[in-house]
């Protein structure tokens, strides 16, 4: 299986930010639709960054209340690792684990195609499991 497999159950939307917007603005975002990351792109689309909660607490953390009041800029990782539609579920979960984050943009021709969280990863897991359980149970009730 592959990450274009639970885009196609999930959806390619994104919810990016712009950089210049505030923290306090990407913040009510991540709040308003309860997601843990959002996407920072230019005015072409580009990907510039992520902006996620751990971003959010380390900027609040360092720069108290205050902090709510800078652009998203500021506090994104620009340094953003990816991954691309064919990227296997393992590659993804390994690269997810050593890297210690939790949310990976995908990337087609360029731009970003969806995004995939590490719960989407674990829903993808146990709908698997489940089904060869079943499988097995079904095997085993034919024999």
């Amino acid at each position: 299986m592959n990450v274009a497999h639970i885009l196609g159950s999930k959806g390619h939307e994104v919810v990016s930010v712009q950089p210049h917007r505030t923290l306090g603005e990407a913040t009510r975002t991540l709040a308003e639709r309860r997601i843990g990351a959002v996407v920072v792109t230019g005015a072409d689309g580009g990907l510039l960054g992520i902006l996620s909660e751990r971003d959010i607490i380390k900027a609040l953390g360092t720069g108290g209340g205050e902090a709510l009041a800078q652009p998203v800029s500021r506090a994104m990782t620009a340094k953003v690792v990816t991954c691309r539609l064919e990227t296997s579920i393992d590659e993804l979960m390994e690269i997810m684990t050593s890297g210690r984050f939790r949310h990976v943009p995908v990337m087609e021709g360029g731009r970003v195609a969806g995004i995939v969280s590490i719960g989407d990863i674990v829903k993808h897991r146990v709908a698997e499991i489940e089904a060869e359980s079943k499988a097995m149970r079904d095997y085993i009730a034919m024999a």
